[in-house]
């Protein structure tokens, strides 16, 4: 297998960030159990170190000692190099897919429309209105803990840090039957919200 470059840890990003929030009320397999899932859809922009689209599925979860964290069940990106490094740095368990992604401004909102596919065949596609622009500026922070996987023996767990001009937003998705988001599907939406211009370090 061709060994693929990409940057050293930490990464800084830019980017934005459409998110909702679903209630899984039964469990749906081993990997998705029932709970509290976020689904995103990321732009990385310049100036970071890579650019590309994301879509990840993540679920609440606490540490072994018992901090707040989240764990990413499913995520694919565009990108060979952030499927490599992100594996390799995280036990993120990227994979790759293909995106579509188109917005429009009308004063000041902004609506975008994103679809994600695997070889021709659609995982996923989500629409959002927002008013991010007009936003201030807010910080965050963050725990991810991922299993272990490929040549990973521990679980690790990685911080994350920044600010972003957040606001709730309307979206609406829609999970490809036959696809590895079929689970979502029997999901309740409770909300959703757009991160714009984030700023984000991921040690």
């Amino acid at each position: 297998m061709t060994e693929v470059a990409y940057p050293a840890a930490p990464w800084h990003m830019r980017g934005s960030m459409w998110m909702s929030v679903f209630r899984l009320g039964q469990d749906a397999s081993p990997r998705h159990p029932a709970g509290i899932y976020g689904v995103a859809l990321v732009d990385y922009v310049d100036p970071s170190p890579l650019t590309y689209g994301e879509l990840l599925v993540a679920r609440t979860t606490r540490t072994y000692e018992g901090k707040r964290a989240v764990t990413i069940t499913d995520i694919w990106v565009d990108s060979p190099a952030s499927m490599a490094g992100g594996r390799e740095l995280w036990a993120i368990p990227k994979e790759l897919c293909d995106f579509d992604m188109e917005s429009s401004f009308r004063g000041p909102v902004t609506t975008t429309d994103w679809s994600a596919t695997i070889e021709r065949r659609p995982i996923a596609e989500a629409s959002f209105t927002d008013v991010s622009r007009l936003a201030p500026r807010a910080p965050s922070k963050g725990l991810v803990m991922q299993p272990p996987i490929d040549d990973h023996t521990q679980p690790v767990t990685t911080a994350m840090s920044g600010s972003a001009r957040a606001l709730p937003c309307r979206g609406h998705w829609s999970f490809n039957a036959d696809g590895p988001l079929a689970f979502l599907r029997e999901a309740r939406q409770i909300g959703s919200f757009r991160m714009k211009s984030f700023r984000l370090r991921f040690d």
